[in-house]
């Protein structure tokens, strides 16, 4: 560990320093290790998995995030990188339909960044869906449990358009709390636009316009993200702090969906637009 890191503290290169002890949960560390071993499999052979929440129903939130955790490590440990986290359940019908009363988080990874002219293989998934979003690229380190609505808008470099790809390796989606928090979020990708630094925006009213081959899908608005997008990264920076991680410079952090997620098949182009930000795409083979 370097010199001055605080145990669970992911450096700027995104490794995660091994946290002194464990933290409380149902669960023991070899269960949380053998569910974990199960969504690693799920996600690489393509091969859901009945629910968690059925199949161990001790699980609880903390042991949830430890075994987010388990599977992070192991892709760090691999070469993967960090790049930013992602924000779940953050409209209140999402958080009502779920029984609970704040959002979850997983973590973007540098393999899970795509590229708009790069079409992606509908078939590396599970249930691909994707979700639209109003993304934020920070250019300065956010504070931990302080963190402010002013501190985000003073640290991020720009909002950009955004498309998150989402996936279960829970089977039919049949997900409560634990189960998507286990599964990273049920996060599996995303793309990016430029976007525009946050000065004069207004970030609770901008319309967000998803389009399936050039043809209207759904529309939203940013609001639909706790009332204002900026809300979840800071309850974002917050939440991480507890378990000492920070967010830092050049992560993307992806607040939550202006819409519902809409399922993907292979030859379908998505395109999101945006009042104030531009448009993003991606595309499926």
């Amino acid at each position: 560990m370097p010199h001055g890191a605080a145990p669970g503290q992911w450096d700027r290169a995104g490794r995660l320093w091994e946290r002194a002890g464990s933290v409380f949960g149902m669960l023991t560390e070899e269960q949380r290790a053998e569910v974990a071993d199960r969504l690693w499999a799920a996600e690489r052979e393509r091969a859901p998995i009945p629910p968690l929440t059925e199949t161990d129903p001790g699980i609880d939130v903390v042991d949830a995030y430890e075994i987010q955790l388990v599977n992070i490590r192991r892709r760090l440990a691999a070469g993967g990188v960090v790049r930013g986290h992602k924000v779940g359940l953050s409209s209140k019908a999402m958080q009502q339909m779920m029984g609970v009363h704040e959002p979850d988080y997983g973590h973007l990874l540098a393999d899970m960044a795509l590229r708009p002219d790069e079409p992606v293989a509908a078939g590396r998934y599970c249930y691909p869906r994707v979700e639209v979003e109003v993304g934020f690229v920070l250019g300065a380190d956010l504070p931990g449990e302080g963190c402010t609505e002013a501190d985000v808008l003073a640290a991020t470099e720009r909002v950009v358009p955004a498309i998150e790809l989402i996936d279960s390796r829970i089977a039919d989606w049949r997900i409560r709390l634990a189960d998507t928090i286990a599964d990273n979020a049920s996060s599996a990708g995303y793309v990016i636009g430029d976007g525009v630094p946050p000065d004069g925006l207004d970030l609770t009213a901008i319309d967000a316009t998803l389009y399936r081959d050039g043809e209207f899908v759904v529309a939203g608005r940013s609001d639909a993200v706790l009332g204002d997008p900026v809300v979840a990264v800071a309850w974002l920076a917050r939440k991480v702090a507890s378990f000492g991680v920070r967010l830092h410079a050049g992560h993307v952090v992806l607040p939550g969906s202006c819409t519902r997620a809409i399922d993907v098949a292979g030859g379908q182009t998505f395109t999101a637009t945006f009042s104030e930000l531009g448009s993003v795409s991606l595309s499926f083979k």
